[in-house]
């Protein structure tokens, strides 16, 4: 199935979606059929502190519209903050939508979580990943300064598309405290760039990443699997 994502929020997300669908087709022996097209990541973040999400939902239907003509079957949005207008796109998109948070809803489930950190822009902390997993999981937020650190390391490293090492040890320093401190089961890592900071570093503690979910589930669905 030829897949369309829209990427560039932020370039880093986008990179890690093209390598994790070829890799996960390398591995199977099977063939990718891609077409990215390319959003702004400070438009974006634009919109989302406006909330102006039929706004951004329009933007993204007329990139979703590029994508069908090339070809593509369905789409998915290479970013945690992106889904906040989901809803809205859906109602305009020509295409399916691969959706992030049902899937990360259910590796949740699936590994009988039941109280969760959460590392992201302050949109996606508060609203527990917009109000999309079920209430019988507890999230435990970054308390204080540690919140505002965490939303500014974010943001910062999505529109730049690097991560520094202050940047890194944000992250760790209150991914550590959520589970060591404050009984997390594990940390959600809450946008699809984090993997910058985690991969391939010792962090101490469990995580659950939002974007490794999101590509399994693309791939999955575009072999024909459930």
């Amino acid at each position: 199935m030829h897949i369309g994502l829209i990427g560039g929020i932020g370039p880093a997300a986008t990179d890690y979606y093209h390598r994790g669908l070829i890799s996960r087709n390398i591995s199977a022996g099977t063939k990718l059929d891609l077409t990215i097209a390319h959003a702004d990541t400070r438009e974006l973040v634009q919109n989302l502190a406006a909330g102006a999400a039929q706004q951004q939902a329009e933007i993204f239907a007329s990139l979703i519209r590029r994508l069908a003509v090339a070809g593509a079957q369905a789409v998915a949005v290479t970013s945690m903050s992106g889904q906040f207008c989901v809803r809205e796109l859906e109602a305009i998109s020509p295409l399916p939508i691969l959706k992030l948070i049902p899937v990360v809803a259910a590796a949740i489930q699936q590994r009988n979580f039941k109280k969760v950190g959460i590392l992201g822009t302050r949109t996606v902390m508060e609203t527990h990943l917009y109000g999309g997993i079920p209430a019988t999981v507890e999230f435990i937020l970054p308390e204080g300064e540690g919140l505002d650190q965490v939303h500014k390391a974010y943001v910062d490293m999505a529109i730049s598309g690097r991560i520094t090492d202050a940047q890194r040890e944000v992250f760790f320093s209150v991914g550590r405290s959520l589970c060591q401190s404050r009984g997390a089961d594990a940390v959600i890592l809450g946008g699809t760039d984090l993997f910058l900071a985690f991969e391939g570093h010792d962090y101490g503690f469990p995580v659950l990443d939002c974007g490794g979910v999101h590509i399994d589930a693309i791939y999955r669905y575009s072999v024909g699997k459930s």
